[in-house]
C-alpha cells in the first residue's frame, strides 16, 4: 500500500495521482560526501554532508550552477560512484554497496544514447531482453510507453530517422519501460532547441504525474527547475543551500546565493545598513565616498517587517527586493522614504513585459513595467520599493535575517 505524504505544493497532491506504476520508493540522503583526488594530489569535494528526504511520488528539482554537485549525486544515487561517506537509502532499503542494476531505478542523460543500428521497437525492447522479460510482456510495455509518449507510428523507424524531440522520447521510453521506482533526470532537455524544449518540459511533468514514480530531476536552468520541481534543491559548491517550494525559494531565499541565482531576473541586491530615526526604523543604502550624504536615499520600514529587524539598527544589512517589487513612474512624484531618483540605463522588451535597468546612487537596479508602458534610455524616473515584500541579508553569513 501506498504511504501517505504531506503535500509538497498545493496544486499537486501525490496520493491523488493515476498510479499506473505502483512501485515507488522514498530517497533518504544522509551526510551524502564524495571526494575526489585532484591532479596536484589535493582533495576536491564533489557534494559535502549532503542530507535530504525525497518523498514518495515527488518531483525534486535539483539545481546549481555547473559544477555544483548535481550530477555527482546523481551518480551517487545511481551507483555509479561510491559515496566517500553517508548513506543512501531507497524505499528503505540502504543502498551503499549495491550494484546499479539492484537499485530498482533508471536514468535519462543529456544525450538519448541510442543504438543507432536498432529500431525504435528494439531500443525501447532491449532493456527487458536483457532482464529476461517474456516476449508478450515485453511487447506489452513496450506498446504502452510508446502510447504513453507518442511514439506509436514510429516503431519501426531507426534512430536516424526521428527528429530530436521523438529521439529524447525514446530514451525517456526506455526508462518508463523498466517500470522502476525512481527516475533519475539529468538535464534530458538540455540539447533541444527552445520550443521543443518547452513543449518536452510540459510532457516529462504530465508523465511523472501518470507514472507517480519518485523523480528527481537535475537541471542548471533555474527556471525549469521551478517549472518542473514539487520542491527546489538548490546546491553550491557540493553544499545544499535549501530545500523547499519553487515558491517559498523565489519568495523566501534561504542566503545571498539563492536571492541572485532564483529568478529572471534575479534579486536586486544592495548593501547598506539599518537606521533608527524617530521611533521608526530605515535602510540607508552604502553610498559613494565621492557622494555627500543625503537623507533622500532612506527607505522607511513600516509594521510588523520593522519590529522584528528592530534590534538590528546601526548593523549593516543587504536589502533584496525583486523586480517585480519595484516600481518605476516618470512622474517623479510619490512620497518620501519609499522611493528613489534614478536613470534609465536601458530596456529589454519580452513582449508581455518590460525590465529597465535603473541607476540610483550607484546602485543599478533591475525593475518590471508592463510591455505598454514607454520608458527610454537616459529618462529621468523615481523607483518605489515594496518594503513590506523586501528582504534582508546578514552581509557578513550570507544568511537572511527573517525565517519565513
Amino acid at each position: 500500500m501506498t504511504r501517505p505524504v504531506t503535500r509538497i505544493r498545493t496544486r499537486l497532491d501525490f496520493r491523488q495521482r493515476a498510479l499506473e506504476n505502483p512501485v515507488v520508493a522514498r530517497v533518504v540522503l544522509e551526510h551524502l560526501t564524495k571526494e575526489f583526488p585532484g591532479p596536484a594530489g589535493e582533495t576536491i569535494r564533489a557534494v559535502s554532508d549532503l542530507g535530504l528526504t525525497v518523498e514518495d511520488g515527488e518531483l525534486l528539482a535539483l539545481v546549481g550552477p555547473s559544477g555544483c554537485g548535481k550530477t555527482t549525486t546523481l551518480r551517487l544515487l545511481a551507483g555509479l560512484e561510491e559515496p566517500t561517506a553517508g548513506m543512501i537509502a531507497i524505499g528503505g532499503r540502504p543502498m551503499n554497496g549495491t550494484p546499479p542494476k539492484d537499485r530498482d531505478l533508471a536514468m535519462v542523460f543529456q544525450s538519448p544514447a541510442l543504438y543507432p543500428h536498432l529500431s525504435v521497437y528494439d531500443n525501447l525492447a532491449f532493456g527487458l531482453k536483457v532482464r529476461k522479460c517474456g516476449a508478450a510482456e515485453i511487447e506489452q510495455r513496450v506498446k504502452a510507453a510508446a502510447a504513453l509518449l507518442g511514439l506509436g507510428d514510429c516503431l519501426a523507424r531507426l534512430p536516424m530517422a526521428l527528429s530530436g524531440g521523438q529521439r529524447q522520447r525514446v530514451a525517456i521510453g526506455r526508462a518508463v519501460v523498466r517500470r522502476p521506482g525512481l527516475f533519475l533526470w539529468d538535464e534530458p532537455l538540455s540539447n533541444l532547441d527552445l520550443q521543443l524544449r518547452s513543449q518536452m518540459r510540459s510532457e516529462l511533468v504530465a508523465l511523472h504525474r501518470r507514472l507517480n514514480a519518485t523523480t528527481i530531476y537535475v537541471t542548471h536552468d533555474q527556471v525549469e527547475a521551478m517549472l518542473v520541481g514539487d520542491r527546489l534543491a538548490v546546491m553550491r559548491g557540493g553544499v545544499l543551500q535549501q530545500l523547499a517550494g519553487p515558491l517559498e525559494v523565489y519568495r523566501h531565499p534561504a542566503n545571498l546565493f539563492v536571492a541572485g541565482f532564483i529568478g529572471s531576473p534575479p534579486m536586486n541586491l544592495i548593501p547598506g545598513r539599518l537606521q533608527a530615526l524617530d521611533n521608526a526604523l530605515f535602510f540607508v543604502p552604502q553610498q559613494r565616498e565621492d557622494r555627500p550624504p543625503t537623507d533622500a536615499l532612506r527607505l522607511k520600514l513600516e509594521q510588523p517587517l520593522a519590529g522584528k529587524l528592530a534590534a538590528l539598527a546601526g548593523k549593516p544589512v543587504v536589502l533584496g527586493a525583486r523586480p517585480e517589487q519595484i516600481t518605476a513612474s516618470d512622474t517623479l512624484q510619490g512620497l518620501a522614504g519609499q522611493s528613489w531618483h534614478g536613470m534609465v540605463e536601458r530596456t529589454e522588451t519580452t513582449g508581455a513585459e518590460m525590465f529597465l535597468h535603473v541607476v540610483c546612487e550607484g546602485s543599478l537596479l533591475v525593475v518590471r513595467a508592463g510591455a505598454q508602458e514607454r520608458f527610454n534610455s537616459a529618462q529621468p524616473v523615481k523607483v518605489f520599493f515594496d518594503m513590506q515584500r523586501t528582504t534582508f541579508f546578514e552581509p557578513a553569513t550570507g544568511q537572511a535575517l527573517l525565517k519565513p
